[in-house]
């Protein structure tokens, strides 16, 4: 068993080679002078499992170029299998064409990875109009949650909070949360009216005065969407609001909108490595590779 990194999740990929006891050997990539890609395997992964170990951000486009790259050259050398642990799967958003001629680049992502992938292993990937990855993907898929880990950390250094979905979609998350934390829920209505201008209204209030609110969602991108819902809260008399996101991309300044939000504690799970990474989800991916018995 070999595991492999094209650059992102390093220290995940380590940590999974140490854990399984497999030899961990990251690629060697480069650039020609014209640009082009130079890609090296490093030792020999004839008849062995290949374990690419890679998020897609940041830099998604370079991120799936890598990877197909990377396991389409570890088939071309005698790989027994290829399997590849995308602790953040990019492109999954994009799961619609929502106006005439827009590319849904979620299913060409799919098209690229399933000739060259036996098994995609991946966190809490954005579920919204897939039902399943089996809509897109033919490989064998595992989609893991860090619901649970999230649910520990929160028992663990917060009082009995209060917590938040900022919208629909992230309710399933924030619900499920909750439940294991023994505390209440809630949701905000979303109302998008372009990418950066969203606004936000409590559904099923529950009481927020004095209390403390941990705001949950899978995905933190530009911040709005969490920046609008400390603003509910506060609105409503808590006394303090924190926000906690399984991937965090914090995109156009975002962890300044969130600070200027008065979200005072801003934790991410390391699907994507981030200062703001607190919960670790390597566990996760180590018992589902050991459960595969890959």
């Amino acid at each position: 068993m070999i595991v492999t990194s094209c650059g992102n999740s390093l220290p995940i990929a380590k940590a999974i080679a140490k854990a399984l006891k497999a030899k961990f050997s990251p690629l060697t990539i480069s650039s020609f002078p014209d640009g082009d890609l130079y890609m090296k395997y490093n030792t020999d992964v004839k008849k062995h499992t290949v374990i690419i170990v890679h998020s897609l951000q940041p830099n998604p486009d370079t991120s799936l170029f890598d990877i197909t790259c990377a396991a389409y050259t570890a088939k071309d050398l005698g790989a027994k299998k290829v399997i590849l642990v995308a602790p953040y799967l990019s492109y999954m958003r994009q799961d619609k064409r929502f106006n005439p001629g827009e590319c849904i680049s979620s299913r060409i992502m799919a098209k690229m990875l399933n000739p060259c992938i036996d098994h995609l292993i991946t966190i809490d990937p954005h579920l919204h109009r897939y039902k399943s990855l089996r809509d897109i993907f033919t490989m064998k898929t595992s989609c893991l949650t860090a619901n649970s880990l999230i649910a520990q950390y929160i028992k663990k250094h917060f009082n009995h909070p209060v917590i938040i979905g900022p919208d629909w979609e992230s309710y399933q998350w924030a619900e499920e949360i909750a439940k294991e934390v023994g505390t209440q829920v809630t949701v905000l209505e979303k109302t998008r009216f372009s990418s950066r201008h969203v606004t936000s209204k409590m559904i099923h209030p529950v009481l927020l005065k004095d209390r403390e609110v941990i705001i949950i969602d899978d995905i933190l991108s530009t911040g709005h969407t969490i920046c609008e819902g400390a603003k509910n809260a506060y609105a409503a008399g808590a006394h303090r609001v924190g926000a906690v996101v399984v991937h965090g991309l914090f995109v156009e300044d975002a962890i300044h909108k969130l600070k200027k939000a008065h979200v005072n504690d801003m934790i991410s799970t390391n699907t994507i490595e981030h200062p703001t990474n607190r919960i670790d989800v390597t566990p996760l991916l180590v018992e589902e590779l050991k459960r595969l018995r890959i």
